[in-house]
């Protein structure tokens, strides 16, 4: 069988015979039956248990992990209603406390190993990843950095950044970080609503052989942020080594309510400025260690991979990893150079146990003919729906042995749904279950739950690390609106899903306008304000479209020209730099065609969704629906474009 063959469904890989006795999940089980006198025969029970019992599931995940707290909770769960539900009333604790109490490592054992263009490989171990948390926490309470604060990182995927997210967190102090690839504008709209006390920024940093130098970005950062105090340096290309300040102060965590601010995340940005969403030290710390270590079988001994900018929710998903014992390994740099073969050598070079990466990369190894042949643990994959093929090539060119875990969850909250386990089998194109806790259902226009057809996809309990809410948002309306105003009291997640009778589901793509590049969230609203800033452009709309051979897709800009713009090359270009410019290099659009009109809804919406469904082969009238817009004529144009591109030739 060939990966071109194989169809969705196709088994590709067991749990092995002993997987009870092997896996954490398996360990797990045992104290279940041990101490709490609960048996389940399999997944499917188990998981029934974690979202109906959900004070006796999560209660046991306190314990099982040994959660360190100063004050102990009056209870697991207060109320079930969302929003609203409140977990561990009473308990205190802090995120980093748990995270540098890295079971099962000895002091001087690397936990944390970084590879970049930039620099030479670092190697951390327990015991000065601990120190250099020490010193960066004194550095900030120096400065007056207290609980609350916020702390802003404009800084790659390197020690320093992580560092900083764990000093920030054990003085209850708030963190945000922001890819330096992002433009000035994204990270502007970002941070000037949380407004930040200090700001550390890296000068610039090595894209395989581009020097890219941001110590103008940074200039236009801080103009446009006066609450910023204190500024602070990482010289990541002009080398300085005065990051980690001297000082005797002892490592301490300041005690935190389980539902206290750890740091903000953003939306994407698409209906407006990227929503802050704020994530809790408990919610936070409970899901990553229940997902890392049940689901991924993490744990003391292995070495943790994602690739990931700290723009994405899966920095902070691979910086939990020693919570569990797990080291992480950090990599900042193009993915694909000189290669893509680059990433697959790491394994070899860094021990990666546990290989994370996108489903377009993934795809785009395939259509290069690449065999890497290693041999991993578990090989994750997320971004996007992974599709039969690519799930074929990972255990033809891969290995037969590894446990391949596609994931899909999000930002909001900080975590895969769904994904796979050590107990589950997995099967070509199919999401292998849904994530203890986790009680995510199909839900038809009705709002009722189906089986076995495709649906909106909601969570229908409260999980721990849903977000403390959105900041600058008191009354909680915003935060209501984005997840609950169309199923009230269930969380609308954004995404289209067919969940079968045994618990397997399969993703098809966001219900909602995001765009997804390269397996990072990209936001129409950021091309809108500055492509229609020109004088020449009245109205635009931009769509992505999957490319199996293209791990970053296809980006098509659509542009109603101004009365005497002309759309030549002089203008393509100038939209390119703008966007490079103000956004990042992810957002120039492969693609910019000339329309009259820009579909939009009697609201005045733009309708993006439509036309991505008409460029992928849906006729018009299946697309949209003509009563609900304004301008009905404008999709004939997108119509035609589909048709002209389905030619051959």
């Amino acid at each position: 069988m060939t990966t071109g063959e194989v169809t969705s469904g196709t088994l590709l890989w067991e749990p092995p015979a002993d997987a009870r006795e092997s896996s954490r999940i398996g360990h797990y089980l045992s104290w279940l039956e041990r101490e709490r006198g609960l048996t389940f025969p399999g997944y499917a029970a188990l998981w029934e248990w974690s979202v109906t019992d959900l004070s006796g599931f999560w209660g046991s995940i306190w314990e099982y992990f040994a959660v360190v707290a100063h004050d102990p909770p009056t209870a697991v769960l207060e109320g079930t209603a969302m929003p609203g539900a409140r977990w561990f009333p009473g308990a205190t604790l802090n995120y980093a406390e748990n995270v540098l109490r890295m079971p099962g490592v000895a002091d001087d054992e690397p936990v944390l190993l970084a590879y970049s263009q930039s620099r030479e490989m670092i190697s951390v171990t327990a015991r000065q990843l601990r120190d250099r948390v020490r010193r960066v926490r004194a550095g900030l309470k120096a400065r007056g950095v207290g609980r609350g604060d916020r702390v802003v990182a404009y800084a790659p995927n390197i020690p320093e950044t992580y560092v900083l997210m764990l000093a920030t967190a054990s003085l209850g102090a708030i963190f945000s970080s922001c890819a330096p690839e992002f433009g000035s504008r994204s990270v502007i709209d970002r941070w000037s609503q949380i407004e930040p006390k200090v700001l550390v920024a890296v000068d610039g940093y090595r894209y395989g052989d581009k020097l890219i130098d941001r110590r103008a970005e940074v200039r236009a950062i801080r103009a446009a942020l006066p609450s910023v105090e204190h500024f602070l340096e990482i010289g990541y290309i002009n080398e300085k080594n005065d990051f980690y300040p001297e000082s005797d102060e002892p490592l301490a965590f300041d005690p935190v309510p389980f539902d206290h601010p750890l740091y903000v995340l953003y939306s994407s940005g698409t209906t407006g400025l990227p929503k802050p969403i704020v994530h809790g030290h408990g919610g936070i710390l409970l899901e990553h260690l229940k997902i890392l270590a049940l689901h991924h079988d993490l744990g003391p001994g292995d070495r943790f991979f994602w690739f990931t900018t700290t723009g994405w929710m899966m920095w902070n998903y691979l910086a939990s990893g020693p919570a569990v014992g797990a080291a992480i390994v950090l990599f900042d740099g193009d993915p694909g150079w000189p290669s893509l073969d680059a990433l697959w050598d790491l394994i070899d070079t860094a021990g990666i146990t546990y290989f994370g990466t996108s489903a377009p990369f993934l795809l785009a190894c395939r259509k290069a003919g690449i065999t890497p042949r290693k041999h991993l643990k578990g090989l994750g994959s997320t971004g996007a729906p992974l599709p039969p093929e690519g799930f074929a090539w990972v255990y033809e060119a891969v290995g037969r042995d590894l446990q391949l875990l596609s994931l899909s969850g999000g930002t909001d909250v900080c975590t895969g749904f769904v994904g796979g386990s050590p107990l589950l089998p997995v099967r070509a194109g199919v999401i292998a279950g849904r994530s203890l806790g986790a009680r995510v259902e199909a839900y038809d226009p009705a709002g009722k739950p189906v089986v076995g057809e495709l649906g909106e996809l909601v969570i229908s309990a409260p999980m721990p690390s849903m977000p403390v809410g959105f900041w600058n948002d008191p009354d909680g309306s915003r935060y209501r609106e984005a997840y609950f105003g169309v199923f009230p009291g269930v969380w609308r997640h954004g995404d289209w899903i067919t969940v079968e009778e045994d618990g397997s589901c399969v993703i098809t793509g966001r219900s909602d306008a995001t765009l997804n590049r390269g397996g990072v969230r990209l936001g129409t609203s950021e091309f809108y304000s500055v492509v229609e800033n020109m004088p020449e452009i009245d109205d635009s709309l931009v769509v992505h479209l999957d490319r199996a051979d293209d791990p970053n897709g296809e980006l098509l800009l659509f542009v109603v020209l101004a009365d005497g713009a002309d759309l030549g090359a002089p203008l393509r270009g100038r939209i390119a730099r703008e966007l490079r410019a103000a956004l990042s290099p992810r957002h120039v659009p492969d693609e910019i065609f000339p329309v009259r009109a820009v579909p939009r809804t009697l609201s005045g919406k733009k309708l993006e969704v439509p036309v991505k469904r008409i460029l992928t082969g849906s006729p018009v009238e299946s697309a949209a629906a003509r009563g609900a817009l304004a301008n009905p004529d404008s999709l004939t144009a997108f119509a035609e474009l589909a048709r002209v591109r389905r030619e051959p030739g």
